[in-house]
């Protein structure tokens, strides 16, 4: 199973969102206090829908305790950054990887990034763009991740409701 990390959110529209993707994905989302809202914040609520009680979420003291209670992420996590030299789309991504991306209006720090130069990936944009909404870059890179996964335990066909396929 895929792991997002937040670290440090702060608006909770953004993670509401990103909530709803990981229901949608069988994503395991974690969170990484401090948080710029309380967890059961209505805008966080109302952005996940009626799937933020499906959804597998841990909420972490400090990135300390994140690391303490998920050895394996340590030194192996993917680091989302705009400061990478390496885009997401060029790395491998194991089927049960953590993918970290920092708080809205600072990113990742750079004290963290230091030591994850090999696995820090980017989304490519237009040089004069700060970076993307953080829910929607968090989409790009964990349906990568999943393609690459070959979407496993996703349903990947679907129906019309009232209609049927022609042939």
């Amino acid at each position: 199973m895929l792991n997002i990390v937040l670290l440090e959110p702060e608006m909770p529209a953004n993670t509401g969102n990103i909530g709803r993707t990981c229901c949608a994905t069988g994503t395991r989302l974690h969170l990484i206090e401090p948080m710029g809202f309380r967890i059961n914040d209505k805008t966080l609520k109302r952005a996940g829908l009626d799937y933020w009680n499906q959804l597998d979420v841990t909420v972490y003291d400090c990135l300390e305790d994140f690391f303490e209670k998920n050895p394996r992420a340590v030194g192996e996590m993917f680091m989302a950054t705009t400061k990478s030299r390496k885009n997401y789309s060029d790395v491998s991504y194991p089927e049960d990887a953590y993918i970290m991306f920092g708080k809205e209006s600072a990113g990742i720090p750079e004290e963290i990034l230091v030591d994850y130069q090999e696995t820090a990936i980017r989304i490519p944009m237009n040089e004069n763009i700060r970076s993307l909404n953080l829910s929607n870059s968090v989409a790009i890179v964990l349906y990568e991740a999943l393609r690459q996964n070959g979407f496993r335990h996703m349903q990947q066909e679907g129906n019309l409701h009232r209609l049927e396929w022609k042939g």
